[in-house]
């Protein structure tokens, strides 16, 4: 695993311990980027179900000014601290140890919006509906939301304010892009 352009390209990352966590492969993550292109000026990327933080640090590498990073898993936080602590880029990550949909919660309370989102939950954990629910919340005008999942699990076209604009495959995994819908 690697970052795999921007700033930081080419750096590598750690991956948590055990099979609980499923990276992002380095051509599904560079393909997402591609399509995604460069971030608004002053952009910030929320990394849900982050892991290792792959995605979120990506959007750092491309000229996001700032990510939030949400997991839950012990594993996963201990990698993705270590992952952020070695790019360097401390003071404009942020670790919110939380479930994903709570974090959500929390996050519109407080006010935050963000440019680019990933929602990336564990494939059998059946959260994909609920997560693109929530993030609608803390979208702004312009924000993609970027959902991995199954090829043989699709998201719904649309999701409370969010409407599916592209879709991908690759292999067995498939990027769906949403937006939110037209006023």
């Amino acid at each position: 695993m690697r970052i795999v352009g921007g700033e930081l390209g080419g750096r590598p990352l750690r991956a948590p311990r055990g099979a609980a966590t499923r990276p992002t492969a380095d051509r599904v993550k560079e393909a997402m980027f591609n399509i995604l292109g460069l971030p608004p000026p002053g952009a910030r990327a929320l990394d849900l179900y982050a892991g290792s933080g792959a995605l979120g640090l990506e959007a750092l590498s491309r000229g996001c000014v700032e990510a939030v990073f949400v997991e839950q898993a012990r594993p996963a936080l201990a990698a993705l601290r270590k992952n952020i602590d070695s790019l360097g880029v401390e003071g404009r990550a942020r670790v919110v140890e939380s479930d994903a949909i709570r974090a959500v919660e929390r996050l519109a309370r407080e006010g935050d919006r963000f440019d680019w989102i990933f929602v990336d939950p564990p494939y059998a954990a059946g959260e994909m509906e609920r997560a693109l629910g929530a993030v609608s919340a803390v979208c702004r005008h312009g924000s993609t939301v970027v959902a991995e999942h199954d090829r043989r699990r699709s998201p719904a076209h649309a999701a409370r304010k969010l409407m599916l604009r592209d879709q991908r495959r690759y292999g067995d995994t498939c990027v769906s892009f949403y937006g939110l819908e037209a006023a």
